[in-house]
């Protein structure tokens, strides 16, 4: 197989992140800052540790991604963002206490270097959170344009190459598609017409980072390049999107535990899932708005995986309900539980009780470093618009109308290591050899 023209991975690296200064941001960055250092070791990334097996089994080629994919150097990442609010990442990362002081210390001068950009904030999008760092602008227009001059001048004053944006904030309270959604024009004049019910604060980032050529991650569940305008607008501009919820706790387990139940083709008469958790996510989350928005995204992975419609005498009747409840202190140490009544043989019951006691910006940490990577190797690769193969990221895979999601972790995951094979010239692998 002939080997894909990448553009070479050099110069600087921009990540700027939205929610620059909470626990997933200041987890991942001072994480990458680290194993930079050599005082940790990136566990959780792809990128980072994995390997990758080319040609036939009998080969024995087990090679990592990272030596022989071309992606860019963590020496060569340069961290940003916005928040809404100001305290340098350094403080806001002790103030996260999701790392152990001596921890982040080790790279305290780096993260003390790195100040947030004023948000785009919108009080009715996040009901639980009270933003002091923000941008002021007559239209959402205006303040597009002004994380448009973020990027610009982030680029310009690190000197960087190439940039990739990173939502990595709370969700945002939920909201329908609607007409000014379903095509680029509709949606540009509702930013300039400041249609605030419709264009939501990350929707103005996902638009100034696609229009300004730099690919965009969605890393929460909300609505934003899940429509029609935006994929218009990357299919324009030639950029590459990915989304949406990153997939980490008890979803990641569904997207496991899922697949084993129709595999062996047993039954399933309800899931009942409850979570606490106690930090920035959970406050926002206490908001009925925000959690719909969660809600929906959880919701959707078991009907997916299950193809209900396909047997319905194994799953036409499942009862699925998903909680999650605010609990200070927990902080950021979620744990969730799931009960899982499945049936067998002659229609014999029988349960799975599942208790995660996880550390949700540990999980999602890894996930940021292998996004913002690959997402960067697919806009040098020419790549554009909802990169399907980055599934295995997320709760809710991003997919066009007339597409059906994939959810099982392991399809997915054989799709994302084909692709790379694909990019570096190797034959993909069916494992029927």
């Amino acid at each position: 197989m002939e080997k894909m023209e990448v553009k070479e991975a050099k110069g600087k690296l921009g990540i700027l992140l939205v929610g620059v200064g909470g626990a997933v941001s200041s987890t991942f960055i001072t994480g990458t800052l680290a194993v930079r250092k050599e005082l940790s070791v990136p566990v959780g990334s792809l990128t980072q540790l994995a390997t990758i097996r080319l040609g036939k089994r009998t080969e024995n080629r087990f090679p990592k991604i990272k030596d022989v994919v071309p992606l860019a150097d963590l020496n060569d990442l340069v961290f940003g963002g916005w928040d809404i609010f100001s305290e340098d990442l350094y403080d806001a990362t002790i103030h996260a206490e999701v790392l152990k002081k001596e921890d982040v210390d080790g790279v305290k001068d780096e993260l003390k270097a790195i100040r947030p950009m004023k948000a785009v904030f919108d009080q009715e999008y996040v009901k639980r959170l009270h933003g002091t760092h923000v941008k002021t602008g007559a239209t959402r227009w205006d303040l597009t344009e002004q994380v448009r001059e973020d990027i610009r001048n982030f680029k310009k004053e690190h000197n960087c190459d190439r940039i990739v944006v990173m939502w990595a904030a709370s969700t945002e309270v939920y909201i329908p598609m609607s007409d000014e959604h379903r095509n680029l024009a509709a949606f540009e004049n509702a930013l300039k017409t400041n249609n605030t019910e419709v264009i939501s604060p990350s929707m103005c980032y996902a638009y100034a980072s696609i229009a300004e050529g730099c690919p965009f991650i969605m890393g929460a569940p909300n609505l934003c390049i899940d429509i029609p305008a935006m994929w218009e607008l990357a299919k324009e501009k030639q950029v590459p999107i990915c989304g949406k919820d990153y997939k980490t706790g008890q979803t990641m387990l569904k997207t496991v535990l899922a697949p084993m139940l129709k595999t062996r083709m047993l039954g399933l008469d309800g899931w009942f899932s409850t979570n606490i958790l106690g930090n920035r996510d959970g406050e926002v989350l206490d908001d009925p708005g925000s959690f719909k928005t969660k809600e929906v995204s959880k919701l959707s992975v078991i009907d997916t995986i299950l193809q209900t419609d396909v047997y319905p005498e194994l799953y036409g009747n499942i009862y699925h309900k998903v909680r999650i409840n605010y609990y200070p202190p927990r902080k950021d140490n979620k744990e969730g539980w799931d009960n899982i009544d499945i049936f067998g043989w002659m229609g014999y019951p029988m349960q799975l009780k599942v208790d995660f006691l996880c550390r949700d910006s540990i999980l999602a940490a890894p996930l940021c470093l292998d996004l913002v990577l690959f997402s960067d190797l697919a806009q040098r690769c020419g790549f554009s618009g909802i990169q399907d193969w980055l599934s295995f990221y997320f709760k809710s895979p991003m997919h066009s109308e007339n597409k059906v999601p994939e959810h099982d972790l392991f399809i997915q995951h054989t799709i994302l290591k084909n692709t790379l094979r694909t990019i570096i010239g190797e034959e993909t692998i069916d494992y029927l050899d």
